[in-house]
């Protein structure tokens, strides 16, 4: 009898192993020759830590009580806790402070939709490094992280947080029309994104250009077809986004860095330019991160800050579909 493991978990058997401690070898090599050093914080964490850095994600966190009546909660990245170490171990060392890990991290997900609660994340933190060099290290970085895994093909996409806010504002709506659009943005609900528009009664020249946006991605070109859009709110963003993405460009990149007008992250605490990975051979991003100039503060320390992570579970498929590693033979997630 095969005893069920919960939902959303799974066990790894030996061949799959040592494939993915390859990936984090690889990763960890890379992050090292540039300069970032390894940390480790505890997988558990105040509950207030996590509320206090992001109140929106820690809704996802596995909340409980220790002996004491203190209540925990299992991390859900490793952003936060790296910010308050920063905050609570760095604070007579001279920025820019370059860290990087290796960790599982753990989320309440929809398991039926194939979505693990325990995952493996890779990823570096730029802190008291401002955009949009900052940002550009980070994406050079990255790219370089992605070549040692062999994903040679993957895109790095590159937004801009508040870009969407930016544009409804400088059009009329009102803050629950922005909220709710928002969230179905995140989502990837376009369809949901148009209909709420056009309930919300805003001019029909703003619902065509907010449908444009959320479909505008590709190189400088796609700045040029969105200068007319909005106003001065939206200008000055989409000024920040064209002087990151010209930083990046002045980077040795070797792959496509594809800007997105459209993107929107769930994560609450990024403030500037975001980032996600994709790889044709996965439905789902496999890495994302962007601009957090904001968190440090709530951790007392005001320092601007960037980073990403990297998914090694779908690092690993997108191997695997590229013909690199062996196939495993047991070992995927139970959901």
């Amino acid at each position: 009898m095969i005893r069920p493991i919960p939902p959303g978990t799974r066990d790894v058997l030996p061949d799959e192993m040592r494939e993915l401690r390859a990936i984090e070898s690889a990763l960890l090599g890379a992050f090292e020759a540039a300069g970032f050093r390894e940390v480790r914080t505890p997988t558990l964490e105040y509950a207030g830590a996590l509320e206090l850095g992001d109140g929106r994600s820690a809704d996802a966190a596995y909340r409980f009580f220790d002996e004491r009546g203190e209540l925990l909660a299992l991390r859900t990245d490793m952003t936060i806790p790296i910010a308050r170490l920063v905050a609570d171990r760095f604070g007579e060392v001279e920025p820019p402070h370059r860290l990087s890990y290796i960790a599982n991290a753990y989320r309440a997900v929809t398991p039926q939709r194939g979505e693990l609660r325990e995952f493996g994340q890779a990823g570096v933190e730029l802190i008291g490094s401002p955009g949009p060099e900052g940002t550009a290290e980070v994406v050079e970085l990255l790219d370089r992280a992605l070549a040692a895994v062999g994903l040679d093909e993957s895109v790095i996409g590159l937004g801009e947080d508040g870009i969407w806010t930016a544009l409804l504002e400088d059009s009329g709506a009102g803050p629950e029309t922005i909220e709710r659009t928002s969230e179905l943005l995140v989502s990837h609900d376009l369809v949901g994104v148009e209909v709420a528009l056009r309930e919300s009664g805003l001019d029909a020249a703003v619902v065509e250009q907010a449908v444009r946006l959320t479909q505008m991605r590709g190189g400088s070109e796609v700045v040029e077809q969105a200068r007319g859009f909005g106003g001065e709110r939206f200008a000055a963003t989409l000024d920040r986004l064209v002087a990151t993405f010209q930083a990046i460009s002045a980077r040795s990149v070797s792959r496509r860095v594809q800007l997105d007008l459209g993107m929107l992250r769930e994560i609450g605490y990024y403030s500037g330019s975001t980032i996600e990975v994709y790889d044709a051979t996965v439905g789902e991003i496999i890495g994302g991160g962007g601009r957090y100039d904001d968190l440090m503060s709530k951790f007392g320390m005001d320092l601007p800050a960037a980073g990403f992570t990297l998914y090694i579970e779908r690092i690993h498929k997108a191997q695997l579909e590229r013909g690199g590693g062996s196939r495993r033979a047991g070992g995927g997630a139970d959901v």
